[in-house]
């Protein structure tokens, strides 16, 4: 058993840090102001090697670990703690990884390569107006038609759209739609590339809004209207009415990904506390001797470090799974480990920007104090980005007490 990373990992990391410390440290907050990644950010991490970590380098990924992968998403959530770069990157490597995994061979030379050179966006688009957790009841429909697919419905909640459709000439989504009739549920259900754009060129029949989020800014979130939009056939990932267990495993590893984000933003914010604790001083000495700000801080690091070794043991799992495919391992394996990881590290996130914000007292409340920016990335993932929090519950539950108990 070893706790620690090997040295092409840690070369990886400092890298990483010496990456993000240069060019997104210092710009972090003006991001999430403005609303905005800048273009040319986006790209230089594609040069970096940011993007598609664990599709192979054949399809233009970097041929990487997802422990590798893991360790980009903790570092982006630490150097921008309103997670708005977290999430474009972690979406970046989960879906187009599932792409890697089920596409045909068209569609992933199409996609995979511009993704990993930061010219295009692959996220996930799933919810519905309807409901976002229950997948298996979404009602957006696809019927055959011209060589492949139109496609009618409404999609809600989704990253990137503004990314796609404003900002990059290339992008789109991992789309669940019906195939099969609504009495079929999860096994009427087929996934497909939608591309929203394409060599600049919008797709037609494909209508957007942006939404007004409270907080990770610099990352839209979005609309997307189809009204007949046509899809490719050969963009049909997977087989068809069998899209349900292809986003399953995507969302196990996304959640991989989100959970590592947050623990990186959690480490930002503990280290502001400590900071803070030791140099502020209340009736002649620092606050950081006051056991009501020392123990909630001891408490905190330790749910911290708990979460953080959860994180990795789940990307070690995938490992095992997918990339050195392990006999006898099943993608659904991942499930237990992959929920815990996201449950715990999105709670102790969110436990400690509020602990960080008691701490900072009267100037947390303030815009130059940066630290409620933090808080307010933290619940995206707390109300249900990448599924709520109670159906990491559920999903625990089911896998610890058997599928036969908990339906």
């Amino acid at each position: 058993m070893d706790f620690g990373l090997s040295s092409e990992e840690q070369l990886f990391r400092d890298s990483v840090r010496e990456f993000l410390s240069r060019e997104l440290a210092p710009i972090w907050a003006r991001i999430d102001e403005e609303a905005r990644i800048p273009t040319e950010l986006i790209k230089s991490m594609g040069e970096q090697g940011f993007y598609a970590i664990p599709v192979p380098e054949e399809y233009g990924g970097q041929g990487g670990s997802f422990v590798m992968t893991v360790i980009a998403a903790e570092e982006i959530g630490y150097h921008d703690p309103s997670m708005a770069l977290a999430v474009f990157t972690l979406l970046n490597n989960a879906w187009p990884y599932v792409l890697y995994l089920y596409g045909g061979e068209e569609a992933k030379q199409e996609v995979l390569p511009r993704v990993g050179r930061g010219e295009a966006f692959f996220g996930i688009a799933s919810t519905e107006p309807g409901g976002g957790s229950d997948v298996a009841g979404l009602v957006t429909r696809a019927e055959k038609a011209d060589g492949g697919y139109r496609v009618s419905g409404e999609k809600i909640y989704i990253s990137g759209v503004r990314e796609v459709m404003e900002q990059l000439d290339w992008g789109g989504w991992l789309l669940l739609a019906r195939t099969g009739s609504l009495e079929d549920r999860h096994r009427g259900l087929s996934a497909f590339a939608l591309l929203g754009k394409e060599d600049g060129r919008r797709l037609e029949g494909l209508e957007y809004s942006i939404l007004n989020t409270i907080g990770r800014h610099g990352i839209s979130t979005g609309i997307l209207r189809l009204d007949g939009a046509h899809i490719p056939g050969y963009r049909l990932v997977g087989e068809e009415n069998r899209g349900f267990y292809v986003a399953m495993e995507g969302f196990n590893l996304a959640r991989i990904l989100v959970a590592a984000a947050n623990i990186g933003a959690a480490r930002w914010g503990l280290e502001r506390m400590v900071e803070y604790a030791r140099g502020r001083v209340l009736f002649g000495k620092p606050i950081a001797s006051f056991q009501g700000v020392s123990f909630p801080i001891a408490e905190l690091a330790m749910e911290l470090e708990s979460a953080r070794l959860l994180v990795y043991k789940a990307a070690w799992m995938a490992d095992r799974i997918y990339t050195r495919r392990e006999p006898g391992l099943r993608p659904r394996d991942l499930s237990f480990y992959s929920a815990s990881a996201k449950l715990k590290a999105v709670n102790i996130n969110k436990s400690i920007y509020e602990q960080l914000m008691q701490v900072y007292g009267a100037l947390s409340y303030t815009k130059e104090a940066e630290v409620f920016r933090g808080l307010l990335a933290s619940l995206s993932y707390y109300v249900g980005a990448e599924g709520a929090q109670n159906i990491m519950r559920y999903i625990i539950a089911r896998e610890v007490l058997g599928r036969e108990y908990v339906k």
